[in-house]
């Protein structure tokens, strides 16, 4: 067995945020640099759907968006994500949890483990981005900086429609029973791949075929190697709680602000950077346009669209040299305030 480069915060019996007790919940969270004496140099860098810390670290390299030689990046694994308390490694029944519950113990793990009570910057893509705003939201003296990208304070309708087409897909498929996947759902996970593939990428995307820049040599090969196998290398049961954690995402949604969305935004003190992806079709820019406006108590904020036909994976340019000069110039401005 390889050697396990993550560690485990233990939180013990928790309380959620809907009143269930989970008991012996556990965030698996990873570090990279160091933590400076005045432990002020720290980088919360939450994780996106269905990736494991090992699919977002890439961004984290000397020099790079993310500076280990400067800072101290920690990278918490959502709940659901097969390596913090999931589905498919908890005893229990899974309950619902929400990206409150989540940041809550996040919270715990910086300030119980290392005694961090300052955050130089969170910094998320796509569920990583909407940890990052609820963290903005429910800990305004203790984030100096927040990067939203290709994310929202709030899941939008027509995200939550995007995501019951994802859901459909995968439930479509006869391994799933009576609430839950009783084997690995070989067709389900094709046909959700085939359905993301559409919504995560643009319209020009495919007009242009950027596909062949990345060396597929047609349409359908792009989609079979691109897409057909993207979500099997994950537990289906798991991905269908993170699913519930995206759609009942709002940073309004907690005891503090009682649903209220203006109050909630109007309690940001950071500063916000929100960096839609300008072709991203379910984090569409128009919501964080509206947010925008709302953010009357940030130290500064600032729209920053990424110009890209990649869509949603704008925010995550793994082999795209454009877009991730983009982002690091972005973000070393906002550093730099």
């Amino acid at each position: 067995m390889a050697e396990r480069d993550y560690e485990i915060f233990e939180a013990g019996d928790v309380t959620l945020q809907s009143g269930a007790v989970f008991p012996g919940l556990k965030l698996a969270y990873k570090t990279f640099g160091r933590l400076n004496p005045g432990k002020d140099n720290v980088i919360l860098y939450p994780t996106s759907f269905s990736a494991q810390h090992y699919d977002t670290e890439w961004l984290i390299q000397p020099g790079g968006v993310l500076d280990p030689e400067r800072y101290f990046i920690v990278i918490p694994n959502l709940f659901g994500n097969g390596l913090s308390s999931s589905p498919s490694n908890s005893a229990v029944p899974f309950p619902q949890l929400s990206y409150h519950d989540a940041v809550a113990i996040q919270h715990r793990l910086l300030t119980e483990r290392f005694g961090i009570s300052k955050l130089a910057l969170v910094y998320g893509w796509s569920m990583g981005g909407m940890q990052a705003y609820h963290w903005a939201a429910c800990h305004p003296d203790m984030v100096e900086r927040a990067a939203v990208v290709c994310g929202s304070a709030r899941c939008a309708p027509y995200n939550h429609v995007f995501l019951e087409g994802v859901k459909a897909a995968l439930t479509a498929d006869p391994n799933f029973r009576n609430g839950r996947f009783v084997e690995k759902p070989v067709v389900g996970f094709r046909a959700m791949g085939r359905a993301y593939a559409g919504w995560a990428m643009s319209h020009a995307f495919y007009r242009d075929e950027v596909w062949r820049e990345a060396g597929f040599t047609s349409l359908e090969d792009y989609l079979v190697r691109a897409w057909d196998a993207t979500f099997a290398r994950r537990d289906a049961n798991d991905l269908l709680a993170q699913i519930g954690i995206w759609q009942n995402g709002d940073i309004s949604r907690c005891a503090a602000f009682s649903g209220d969305f203006d109050r909630a935004l109007a309690a940001v003190t950071a500063h916000m950077l929100l960096v839609p992806g300008a072709t991203d079709r379910y984090f569409d820019v128009r919501d964080n346009e509206d947010e925008l406006g709302r953010l009357v108590n940030a130290k500064s904020a600032a729209l920053r669209p990424i110009p890209s036909v990649h869509g949603h994976r704008a925010g995550n340019p793994v082999n795209n040299p454009r877009d991730h000069a983009f982002l690091k110039a972005e973000i070393a401005e906002l550093l730099s305030k």
